[in-house]
């Protein structure tokens, strides 16, 4: 039987998942403003460190196909220690690496292991929460993975401004991973802690819930695409827009700043700042959801993210550019935070009662392509036009998915009940 609910501690989970999730995303938070940066040091051009950045991304898309398989073979907490391990790796090659492209491969790496942990820490949530509180779980989670986003950047201004190179604060990551791997190895086991927990018989061998999940939203994942592929290829469309939109906000803003010549450590403050106003909604939008319906967080969201994208294209080569630049961060920080749980809301929603895990897994592989296409456009555009020509194309982008957004989301989501 499942963990009872009247035993269930939320301290219980503090330790296992809560506090190494914090650890790590402060190091991620710390390097995603600066990955641009340090490719820009490297003597890559504008569109070389956004196709950089953009292999972040591409590392969680692809990193996504064998998580589950790797997740449910050797555990939810091997597998965190080990993707820690990985982007340790990947952010060592980042430090020491000599041209653009080896910087390149190391970020791969960290997305590779990112997604590793991401589907991790989900599954052991799924195995050891109780159901009852299991939404709060996963709602908590992505506060705390925001949380660290806010948090890293401000280290990594501190750490810019007391050795002048933007590459040190990479060591940040470095030293969040380690501590992230200490706390899974000194714990106990979770069975120990958290007792019995339900399991159930995947491929002739026996899982828990958490482990079965992530294994079955991998198996014959493209098969699953193409049984989904009319909801898909319609709102699914406005999904891969979503994932779009928050991508080319990571990589934009950093890019934005380094061609407006901002100051690295300067940089670091605003995103950090930003990543507050983020954190700051991410409960107020599953409110808005839940009252008045998907709609009023989706179409609010993508109209946000696609304004202050066209802001930015506006304003490159006026005056107050970096006044321009602040609020552009921010009010894409507000959208964003506004749409915070609207991809895992509408997925769950879409998903068959009877088996929501294989649907779940394309769904969720379905936004990572818009994810890992966004930076990639940037990177695309900026090559034979401009920065402010790719920031303006996907602001239009956008717009257009807050229409598949209200085209779409009707015909397949009833408005809750108040």
């Amino acid at each position: 039987m499942s963990t009872t609910e009247h035993s269930f501690s939320w301290r219980s989970i503090g330790l296992p998942v809560l506090l190494p999730t914090l650890l790590f995303s402060i190091g991620e938070g710390a390097i995603i403003p600066l990955i641009p940066i340090a490719a820009d040091n490297l003597g890559a051009t504008l569109a070389i460190a956004g196709l950089v950045a953009a292999l972040l991304t591409i590392g969680e898309l692809f990193g996504n196909i064998p998580s589950g398989w790797l997740v449910s073979r050797i555990g939810e907490r091997p597998a965190m220690i080990g993707a820690s391990a990985l982007s340790i790796v990947g952010v060592v090659i980042c430090i020491l690496a000599p041209n653009p492209v080896a910087l390149g491969f190391g970020v791969l790496l960290i997305g590779l292991a990112t997604a590793v942990f991401a589907l991790a820490r989900h599954a052991f949530l799924t195995s050891f929460v109780p159901t009852a509180y299991r939404a709060r779980a996963l709602s908590t989670l992505g506060g705390t993975f925001r949380l660290g986003t806010f948090i890293g950047p401000f280290i990594s201004a501190v750490i810019i401004h007391l050795t002048g190179a933007a590459i040190m604060a990479f060591w940040i990551h470095v030293v969040a991973c380690v501590a992230a791997a200490l706390v899974l190895l000194l714990l106990p086991d979770p069975a120990t802690t958290f007792g019995a927990v339900h399991t159930s018989r995947v491929n002739d061998r026996t899982l828990r819930d958490g482990e079965a999940l992530v294994s079955q939203q991998s198996d014959r994942l493209f098969a699953t695409i193409r049984r989904n592929r009319a909801v898909l290829s319609r709102l699914g469309l406005g999904a891969a827009t979503i994932g779009a939109m928050r991508a080319s906000r990571q990589v934009i803003l950093p890019l934005w700043a380094v061609s407006i010549s901002l100051a690295d450590a300067n940089t670091a403050i605003i995103i950090g700042i930003a990543g507050a106003v983020d954190f700051a909604l991410f409960y107020t939008g599953g409110q808005i959801m839940d009252r008045f319906g998907r709609l009023w967080t989706a179409v609010p969201s993508l109209v946000g993210l696609g304004m202050g994208h066209i802001v930015l294209s506006l304003t490159h080569d006026v005056s107050a550019n970096i006044a321009w630049f602040i609020f552009a961060a921010m009010f894409l920080a507000l959208a964003n935070g506004l749409g915070s749980g609207i991809l895992m809301t509408l997925g769950a929603d879409l998903a068959p009662p009877s088996n929501p895990a294989p649907f779940l897994g394309a769904w969720r592989f379905t936004g990572g392509v818009g994810q890992a296409a966004s930076p990639l456009m940037i990177a695309g555009i900026t090559a034979v036009a401009s920065l402010s020509l790719a920031a303006g194309a996907v602001g239009v982008l956008g717009l257009i998915g807050a229409g598949v957004m209200v085209r779409y989301v009707p015909r397949y989501i009833q408005k809750p009940q108040k």
